[in-house]
């Protein structure tokens, strides 16, 4: 997976040095991971800057960009199902 670029930066570098080359945002020791992860134990956008003031709506936002393009390029195979 490719470092993903917004407005012509760098937004969630992967860097083998940081975090084991986890995507992380930019600047930070934050992983892409972490901020799904609130995000899907209900936080909100606001919540997360609130409590890491250094983020920013633009962060979060590419945290779900960096999952979608991640989902794209990724090939799932359907497990037969056994019905009894």
């Amino acid at each position: 997976m490719m470092p993903l670029f917004y407005r012509g930066e760098v937004q969630i570098p992967i860097n083998p040095q940081v975090l084991m080359g986890k995507p992380v945002i930019r600047g930070t020791r934050l992983t892409v991971q972490f901020i799904l992860g609130l995000l899907a134990h209900g936080a909100t956008i606001d919540e997360i800057i609130e409590e890491y003031p250094g983020l920013t709506r633009e962060d979060i936002l590419a945290c779900l960009l960096f999952a979608t393009e991640a989902l794209e390029t990724t090939e799932f195979i359907p497990l037969k199902s056994e019905v009894g």
